[in-house]
């Protein structure tokens, strides 16, 4: 029988998916099984490391009982996974504490600053405190600090992503596409730091703690007969690397060129642009491994993105919720009615969506911000507000990657769920004057780790060939010129001086926060 299907897992950060692709992109079939974390403590997130195991087992064991297709026509199997979720497992790789998600909030304090010449150079062009930022945020540090013991016992410090592989081939090895995370990784030559980089003296630890590295398309391992076992996935089959679950949606977007900018309307909102060049869209922060072999996917965040919209419906959407219930519906269904009922522009709400500070842009200082309230303002008028700011602060990532890379992009790919939203489209091309493209394939990280197994088999010859073959347009919206002219006028004179004029009043909270965690 030929081998003309592909298992891709797909390991988010509200569920898990396991999705059986044909070699022409379409979705035969499918599972879902949804996640939850637990929170000890206020701005902690956490999950015991085999919960992601036995949910990735469940989601595969779903998918079997809901499909017709013999296991022996299944070619390979692709993993793509959350970013930044790490996990310590000692000598016999069982997990010695949960895993911390890359959503986690804890800072560890205090830590000695880099010091010797890499101190003395990062003070000199202004760094000192990016570099403290990211010691704060190491979750190995903070294991080291607080969790000695464990620390002590780590035999090797993960990735979920090399977690899972592990389970699924009793190998300790990842994908380099995997690799973004508070890591000593070295992102441009795609491979763990040497040993003078100022990352080692920034999160301490041993080279040997940390696994192997595959490009995206090498093969990780074979399934074993014990993953076979839990799974149902045939034993032998061979697991190909592929990508973080961004870096796969741009390669399931299709975006393989310096001019087409994939927007992930997602959890963490995201411009992504592959690049054959290594190019730092934001000074001194490099751009991430890209689901391709030796390409980079230069990346701006805005952390907290569509997770807004989650947020909105408990806050403010009741009315929608219940009824959605009534109509058998999920309540965003009924949240373009509220975009619907309100003009372009919000009637003057300009929304900043900094909900979440960043590394540099926005900065560890950033909060949000919403202005222009009149008294004839409504939750429809926020909502629109909250779409609009989004695409504003993408635009603006948008923007910093061209100037950085002097490729002007002619083309978006919108992926993620809120890509679904007609309303959230229609804004997207309004407000970057470029026509936005939703695709067929709503499961764009899972395709992408797909394309990745296909190449990597040798069902398609190349990259070139698997996009052409399995990823097509479902929806394209053109830019109205009136009301590009109107949101390009707003963007220039009111979204983009916001940050600047708002800047010292987050600085001064941003200080007081800090004295009260003293």
């Amino acid at each position: 029988m030929a081998q003309d299907y592909i298992l891709a897992i797909d390991n988010g950060t509200q569920s898990i998916r396991a999705i059986l692709f044909d070699l022409k992109g379409n979705i035969v079939s499918k599972s879902q099984v949804s996640l939850e974390y637990i929170s000890e403590q206020p701005g902690w997130t956490e999950q015991r490391a085999e919960y992601f195991w036995e949910k990735l087992c469940e989601a595969c064991q779903k998918l079997w009982s809901a499909t017709t297709i013999a296991k022996s026509a299944i070619a390979g199997v692709a993993l793509t996974t959350q970013r930044g979720t790490v996990i310590n497992l000692d000598r016999d790789g069982k997990p010695l504490r949960p895993a911390i998600i890359w959503s986690d909030k804890r800072r560890t304090t205090g830590l000695a600053p880099v010091g010797g010449l890499w101190g003395a150079a990062f003070a000199l062009i202004g760094m000192s405190e990016t570099i403290a930022y990211i010691q704060a945020e190491a979750e190995a540090n903070w294991i080291r600090t607080h969790q000695p013991e464990i620390w002590n016992k780590t035999n090797k410090y993960v990735l979920l992503s090399g977690y899972l592989t592990y389970r699924l081939t009793d190998r300790l090895a990842d994908s380099i596409g995997c690799q973004v995370a508070y890591m000593p990784f070295d992102y441009k030559n795609l491979a763990w730091s040497g040993p003078r980089d100022w990352k080692w003296q920034a999160i301490p630890m041993s080279r040997e703690i940390l696994p192997d590295l595959v490009p995206p398309t090498g093969i990780l391992g074979q399934i074993t007969v014990d993953a076979s076992e839990q799974t149902g996935i045939p034993k032998g089959l061979p697991l190909i690397a592929a990508a973080s679950d961004k870096s796969c949606e741009a390669l399931g977007s299709g975006s393989l060129e310096s001019h087409i900018a994939c927007l992930s309307f997602g959890t963490n909102a995201t411009v992504n642009i592959t690049s054959k060049k290594y190019i730092e869209a934001i000074p001194l922060i490099p751009p991430y491994p890209a689901a391709v072999p030796s390409a980079y996917s230069s990346e701006i965040q805005v952390p907290r993105g569509y997770w807004m919209v989650n947020w909105f419906k408990q806050e403010f959407a009741d009315r929608e919720i219940a009824l959605a219930a009534q109509q058998g519906l999920a309540p965003e269904r009924l949240f373009d009615r509220l975009v619907e009922s309100t003009p372009p522009g919000a009637g003057g709400l300009v929304l900043q969506p900094y909900w979440s500070p960043g590394l540099r842009i926005p900065g560890p200082e950033a909060r949000g911000a919403i202005i222009g309230w009149n008294d004839t303002h409504t939750r429809a008028h926020f909502y629109r507000a909250i779409l609009e700011g989004l695409a504003y602060a993408l635009r603006e990532g948008k923007e910093r990657c061209e100037s950085r890379s002097g490729v002007p992009v002619t083309e978006l790919r919108i992926v993620g769920g809120g890509s679904q939203s007609d309303a959230a489209l229609k804004i997207t091309a309004d407000i970057f004057g470029l026509p936005a493209m939703r695709l067929e394939n709503y499961e764009a990280s899972g395709l992408g780790a797909a394309i990745d197994a296909s190449v990597g088999l040798k069902l398609h010859s190349d990259f070139a060939t698997a996009i052409k073959t399995m990823v097509r347009p479902s929806h394209v919206v053109e830019p109205d010129p009136n009301m590009r002219t109107m949101y390009e006028q707003t963007y220039r004179t009111v979204y983009q001086p916001m940050y600047k004029h708002l800047q010292p009043l987050y600085q001064a909270m941003h200080l007081s926060a800090q004295m009260q965690e003293v």
